[in-house]
């Protein structure tokens, strides 16, 4: 039977496809997004950190279109060890060179330990203990969009200068949850403030916070620190509320605050609330360039910091990878960590600032009070700035941290 012109050129599209794929591999980069897809922290992170990094990896290959980058994701459902099996699976099996995201700390330290083993890149953007650049440090990974730390400290100062001298905590009873909390009454401590109590909440599940809002309330503490995120935010604000705190005068802090969560609850509710962002989708033409960009293709919504710290860490690594080249890059971990620290970040999301030796990224932080609904002059109108932390003040030294691989 005679082989039609048609069938011969599918066979071959057919062979040629592992031959694409291989050149692909062989002079690409393979990043993952490792996040909370499915869970409380989905909206403030997960698919929204994806787009974000997609984004990056776009622009990069406009700029460089000899170089291939895919960009793929995973849920790791906020347990360590199912997001250590995913880095493990990511590292060894599915060629992914760098991994980015994961917003719960004990997940990044389990994962940054992978790294570790592997010789691979993994890029923190949404987890927050400082310990991740102090006591859990190593030559493979880097912290970027924030740390929780440097939120207390912003946030911390300007409430007690202002005389909310006594606080109460409700916190989640996991890692970040804890040394939030310790760090922020710390920080209150030494201003001269008291700490008239603290309440854990089992995490995940609590939806029903009413038991420790009544306890900030018997405590007569001016300012009730929410030491949690995403949906425990909005449902202890929204708790708040009802029960008639915000109205007594006293004030809400919330240490990991996002713009889905003043709108999940309206600004009626969140006037006045005070919280630390690093980035504002209304900040400057950068910002507000990246937001239109970004909402389209995010069921219109704009982006908060996580997912311009997605951008922003993508478009840094990508650039290291760019200086060193990908052989390189791919080869070690270590490597591209080092080169990421050797280039200054000059970023249009989060301004200038640099990688230190313990890998953290240092930046500008900044402080933002809640809008009125009468302020606000549009759905996205949500925040006005009361403070800027310039990055040599917004974080912690690295002496006091005490990464183990930096020397003195």
């Amino acid at each position: 039977m005679p082989i039609r012109r048609r069938t011969l050129l599918a066979g071959a599209a057919v062979l040629a496809m592992p031959a694409i794929r291989r050149v692909q591999a062989a002079n690409g980069i393979k990043i993952g997004v490792l996040s909370d897809m499915s869970g409380p922290y989905a909206e403030a992170s997960g698919p929204g950190d994806y787009l974000a990094a997609q984004m990056a990896a776009e622009d990069f290959m406009k700029a460089h279109p000899d170089v291939h980058v895919e960009v793929i994701q995973g849920d790791m459902l906020l347990k360590p060890d199912v997001g250590a099996s995913i880095a493990r699976d990511w590292y060894d099996q599915q060629g992914v060179d760098a991994i980015f995201d994961i917003p719960q700390s004990a997940v990044a330290i389990a994962v940054g330990e992978v790294a570790k083993a592997k010789d691979k890149v993994v890029i923190f953007t949404a987890a927050g203990i400082p310990d991740l650049t102090g006591k859990y440090c190593t030559s493979n990974q880097v912290q970027w969009t924030y740390d929780l730390w440097s939120n207390a400290n912003a946030i911390t100062r300007g409430l007690v200068e202002a005389g909310g001298d006594t606080w109460f905590f409700i916190t989640p009873d996991y890692i970040s949850g804890h040394t939030m909390t310790k760090d922020t009454s710390t920080i209150v401590e030494s201003l001269g403030g008291k700490v008239l109590g603290k309440a854990a909440y089992p995490f995940p599940g609590t939806t029903d916070f009413s038991a420790y809002i009544v306890q900030a309330q018997a405590s007569k503490a001016k300012v009730l620190c929410l030491a949690n995120a995403g949906d425990d935010t909005a449902n202890c604000i929204k708790q708040a509320h009802e029960f008639g705190l915000t109205q007594s005068g006293i004030k809400i802090a919330a240490l990991v605050y996002q713009d889905y969560i003043t709108r999940s609850v309206g600004l009626e509710l969140a006037e006045g609330i005070v919280g630390a962002m690093p980035f504002y989708w209304d900040m400057n033409d950068d910002t507000r360039a990246f937001a239109a960009r970004f909402a389209p293709r995010y069921h219109k919504a704009y982006p908060n910091y996580y997912h311009a710290g997605s951008y922003s860490a993508v478009t840094h690594y990508l650039k290291a990878v760019e200086a060193m080249g990908v052989d390189k890059a791919k080869a070690s971990g270590r490597a591209a960590v080092e080169q990421m620290k050797a280039l200054p970040v000059a970023d249009p999301l989060y301004g200038s600032g640099h990688v230190r030796k313990d890998g953290k990224f240092v930046h500008a932080n900044r402080v933002w009070v809640t809008k009125s609904k009468a302020e606000s002059k549009g759905e996205w109108d949500q925040y006005k700035l009361l403070a800027t932390i310039p990055e040599d003040k917004a974080f912690q030294s690295m002496e006091v941290l005490g990464c183990s691989f930096v020397k003195s």
